[in-house]
């Protein structure tokens, strides 16, 4: 995609009535495709790099796939608990705060990780980055009260 691509689709992305409609379709979009090729291809991830998160219901105690942006690095994967800048934080974060062993696909491979909720100057280091990878996550910041939950997923020993 290009630079003027990608500056138009985080403007949109920062929008309210994304914020409205993205929860609904995007996952369901990124689910059906994700299950249709296997787990290779995965269509947010055209834009931002994405994984399909699966967790433990929090309260359900059942598995819970849910694809999601995340920022990959030497050390794991950043997810961002931002569900488009709506008052809620979105239920996978409480699945990981509840759960945190869980298991990605990531590039069509299936890894277990641990998930561990960031806070002090590791949540604003990572946010700091987080910023620069994706400048909305600030749009979705400054709409919401609550302090969007940052994770650190790392891949399980053994």
């Amino acid at each position: 995609m290009t630079a003027m691509g990608v500056r138009l689709v985080q403007k949109v992305s920062s929008t309210r009535g994304f914020a409205k409609a993205a929860p609904h379709l995007i996952p369901a979009l990124d689910r059906a495709v994700h299950r249709l090729t296997r787990g290779r291809v995965l269509l947010s991830a055209q834009l931002l790099p994405g994984v399909v998160l699966t967790s433990t219901g929090a309260r359900s105690g059942r598995p819970r796939r849910t694809p999601l942006a995340c920022m990959p690095g030497e050390d794991g994967w950043l997810l961002v608990g931002s569900n488009f800048g709506r008052t809620a934080h979105p239920a996978w974060t409480a699945n990981l705060l509840a759960h945190p062993e869980a298991s990605i696909s990531w590039k069509g491979e299936d890894i277990p990780v641990t998930a561990r909720l960031l806070a002090g100057e590791e949540r604003a280091a990572a946010w700091q980055a987080l910023l620069e990878f994706w400048p909305p996550y600030a749009t979705y910041q400054a709409r919401v009260e609550r302090e969007i939950r940052v994770f650190r997923l790392s891949r399980k020993d053994g």
